[in-house]
């Protein structure tokens, strides 16, 4: 158990990630992203009709689904089962009608930001940039730029 509790080191999770890519494109599959998750989740709810209207096929990318409850799952089983701390959902910040704020409007710009730059960061970072694609280098640098930006004015000038 102490492996679990323990930290493990950045290199065993970029081997792991590492991993990952050449193993979905052996499956078949060219691009992993999370932000594609939502399409198929929305063709689940939308009625079938509508789903032929947005070209879909739900059969074909039933993974997702399936990969995105599992991050899910992971995510309580990892904090209710192989935690010896209690893990909080939220900073106490976020409790506020400032915190609520930000998550709000974070909310609206990483989602108008995966719609605009056409993926998510785990579909342009990891996939886009294994695949050597320009567009998901761009990319890239502009969600480093941007995590830099919120970053100063979240601490000096939110607080």
């Amino acid at each position: 158990m102490d492996v679990i509790f323990d930290n493990l080191d950045w290199l065993v999770y970029g081997l792991l990630i590492g991993l990952f890519v050449p193993t979905i494109l052996l499956v078949g599959n060219k691009i992993f992203g999370l932000s594609s998750s939502l399409i198929h989740i929305c063709s689940i709810v939308l009625p079938k009709n509508k789903t032929k209207i947005l070209g879909y096929d739900l059969k074909e990318h039933k993974w997702k689904f399936y990969f995105v409850i599992g991050i899910v799952l992971g995510a309580v089983i990892s904090t209710q089962f192989l935690s010896q701390e209690n893990a909080q959902f939220l900073p106490d910040d976020y409790y506020s009608l400032a915190g609520l704020i930000k998550l709000f409007i974070g909310g609206i710009l990483v989602g108008f930001g995966t719609r605009y730059a056409n993926g998510c960061t785990s579909g342009h970072s990891i996939s886009g940039l294994s695949m050597l694609q320009k567009s998901s280098l761009f990319a890239t640098i502009a969600f480093f730029v941007g995590g830099l930006i919120f970053t100063f004015f979240n601490y000096y000038v939110f607080n």
